[in-house]
């Protein structure tokens, strides 16, 4: 059974549908600590929203990404992977805080494409600086 599971096709799969899970379950916070939902405002063609989520689903992955490269068991990976998380999360409540003068939320449910688009780059740039610590 050793063998099993230390064959790296097997390997690959089990972090691969790790790392889908969460980023499932992770979206799904997100969208309860948003005032909009998600999908229903793509699904307009709400372009900020679209931008606010890849940011969110690139930042998650790419998290994934640094603890899976630098953690053996998938069990570390996960933990890592969560950790990373919560710290992304926090980076959102920072923002928002932040900007005091108007609501993040609000101004990416009118689709302005100027929030969306910082709010996605805040995303992915903070994913990075995250996964870089990761141990």
């Amino acid at each position: 059974m050793t063998d099993f599971w230390g064959n790296v096709f097997v390997d690959t799969a089990a972090r691969y549908s790790v790392a889908i899970l969460c980023m499932i379950v992770f979206l799904v916070i997100f969208e309860l600590v948003t005032s909009y939902k998600n999908w229903e405002e793509i699904k307009r063609g709400n372009l900020s929203v679209a931008m606010a989520t890849g940011g969110k689903i690139f930042g998650i992955t790419n998290i994934f990404r640094y603890s899976i490269e630098h953690n053996d068991s998938l069990l570390q990976s996960m933990t890592w992977g969560a950790f990373g998380f919560l710290l992304l999360l926090i980076g959102y409540f920072i923002f928002e805080f932040l900007t005091p003068t108007y609501k993040i939320d609000k101004e990416i449910e009118d689709d302005n494409r100027a929030v969306g688009f910082i709010s996605m780059v805040i995303s992915v740039g903070l994913s990075f600086v995250i996964g870089s610590s990761i141990g």
